[in-house]
């Protein structure tokens, strides 16, 4: 079978985050395994990574909100030795919880902590016994605290750093090292862009772009950080969010959500 080096499975992997987690690793010569949904250009993604930075990469389409699916992943995954896991594959939005669909709800509870949780329980065994390996769970900066009008999407999220913290103990042992990255808002695609713009402030000094927040998480990752909080005013963020009482915080935190439903309301 042909070998590979230092092989990183990502998720989420065609846009956003999940490609510059996918480009900060080519740079560091890490052969790839990018999982996405089908009809996202994943093919022509690994292609041109591959050619770009003469590394190996393979891809598999999938919908990881379905079981099934990700079995069938585990599967496909079973005959590579695994180096790194990054878990970026995540869905949010905002939405008064009355109004949100059932099927909405669904979808991040499954894609957020569902599906994270049993690709990494199934893909341990795959991991390197000889070297050190290493599992990267994208949170967010939501993680901290509870939202008004996201309500479940930071749930999932403080879930993610939960599970990650827990987790990093049990696998100390193995070899493995497991951090969790929680960053802020980031512009990944036209919709969250859309919302982002219609704040203002600290709230956009404090949004990075998805490659400053690959590039840092990475980094920090292999030097066996646990908690990575990527941005200055992203971690003063997360003292105030401790020194401030929770119900202020959330109605500092509703007021601007509501603000930001009716200006993208508007805009759409």
């Amino acid at each position: 079978m042909e070998t590979y080096n230092k092989l990183t499975v990502i998720t989420g992997a065609s846009q956003g985050l999940g490609y510059a987690f996918a480009r900060s690793c080519a740079m560091r010569k890490r052969d790839l395994i990018l999982v996405s949904l089908p009809n996202e250009n994943l093919e022509t993604t690994a292609r041109s990574l591959q050619e770009e930075y003469k590394i190996k990469v393979l891809y598999f389409e999938t919908d990881l909100t379905k079981i099934n699916r990700i079995n069938e992943l585990v599967k496909n995954l079973a005959p590579y030795k695994i180096n790194m896991l990054i878990n970026n594959a995540g869905m949010g939005g905002t939405k008064k919880f009355k109004e949100a669909s059932v099927d909405y709800i669904q979808n991040i509870i499954s894609l957020n902590i569902q599906s994270l949780v049993l690709l990494t329980h199934q893909l341990l065994p795959f991991f390197c016994k000889n070297q050190q390996n290493y599992i990267l769970n994208v949170a967010s900066l939501a993680a901290f605290s509870p939202m008004p009008y996201k309500t479940v999407y930071p749930a999932s999220k403080s879930f993610v750093l939960s599970f990650s913290m827990g987790l990093s103990r049990e696998v100390k042992d193995l070899n493995i090292h497991v951090a969790v990255t929680c960053p802020g808002g980031l512009a990944t695609n036209s919709e969250v862009s859309k919302r982002i713009n219609s704040h203002k402030g600290i709230i956009q000094k404090s949004i990075l772009t998805p490659k400053e927040v690959a590039e840092i998480s990475i980094n920090r990752l292999l030097k066996k950080k646990f908690v990575i909080i990527p941005g200055k005013i992203n971690k003063l963020s997360v003292i105030f969010q401790k020194l401030v009482p929770v119900q202020t915080q959330m109605n500092v935190i509703g007021n601007k959500l509501q603000k930001e439903i009716l200006s993208y309301s508007s805009v759409g």
